[in-house]
């Protein structure tokens, strides 16, 4: 049994056939699912989905890119759903600044202003955050290290491979590993994987996006996470079954609302 803990299956690449991705994963043995929040615009889908469906749950948050769009009112007014078990996803991503020296830096600053402003929130209302780091490892560790983030905890989505942020695990994060550790070019995530103590391994897809190999250029979505729990199995010589069991744990651990269903 797995847990997709990171598929925006909110996005519009599912609208049409939505049931049947959600029946396939079902029917494959993937029995939760988490639509991270990204943008405030998706969270209707995202409420109505999980209203729908006992395994599904979402968050609320705003992504590094949709900054401008950050209102704590609103980050309120949802996370008071009983099925809203977490902030984010919430971050930085250094990967697309301006390049306008004087632009890139107001760009970051104010991601930082709104990366704490939702530890802040994940702070008050005690749910664990969903973390999104791209080309910012140290700041973003700075970052959660003095802002108090080991108070709730959360997962590093598409964990970077970066051994700088290992040490997190001992802040209670947790590392979501996804489609890309199938890819050809992922020798630094392949090396480090061995590397995260195995209590600290969730699997994710962020589908639509990051499809695993042999389905690269295609769809990503939940039912490809068993392409993830094949090659972590392999890598860290372990059984699938052991990886299953090891990550839907982890998984129930870090978000306790699935264990109510699972």
């Amino acid at each position: 049994m797995i847990i997709d803990t990171h598929c925006h299956l909110d996005n519009e690449q599912y609208y049409e056939d939505i049931d049947e991705v959600i029946q396939r994963a079902l029917e494959h043995n993937i029995k939760g699912f988490l639509i991270p929040g990204a943008d405030f615009k998706d969270l209707p889908q995202a409420i109505k989905l999980a209203e729908k469906y006992e395994q599904i749950f979402f968050s609320v948050g705003i992504h590094p890119y949709d900054i401008d769009k950050y209102d704590e009112k609103i980050m309120q007014e949802f996370v008071t759903h009983p099925k809203c078990i977490a902030i984010g996803e919430c971050g930085l991503d250094y990967y697309r600044l301006p390049e306008d020296e004087k632009e890139k830096e107001e760009n970051i600053k104010r991601q930082k202003e709104v990366f704490i402003a939702q530890i802040e929130f994940a702070k008050k209302v005690k749910k664990p955050l969903i973390v999104h780091i791209r080309e910012a490892s140290n700041d973003s560790k700075q970052i959660l290290e003095k802002y108090g983030a080991k108070e709730v905890g959360g997962v590093l989505h598409c964990y970077n491979a970066s051994e700088h942020l290992l040490s997190l695990a001992e802040d209670n994060f947790y590392f979501g590993i996804g489609g890309v550790l199938t890819f050809k070019n992922a020798r630094k995530l392949v090396d480090v994987l061995p590397k995260i103590p195995l209590e600290k391994l969730i699997i994710e897809t962020d589908g639509p996006y990051l499809t695993p190999h042999p389905h690269r250029g295609k769809r990503n979505e939940p039912y490809y996470t068993i392409f993830v729990a094949q090659k972590m199995a392999e890598l860290l010589n372990l059984s699938q079954e052991e990886i299953e069991n090891l990550t839907t744990n982890n998984a129930k651990t870090l978000f306790k609302q699935f264990s109510n269903i699972i």
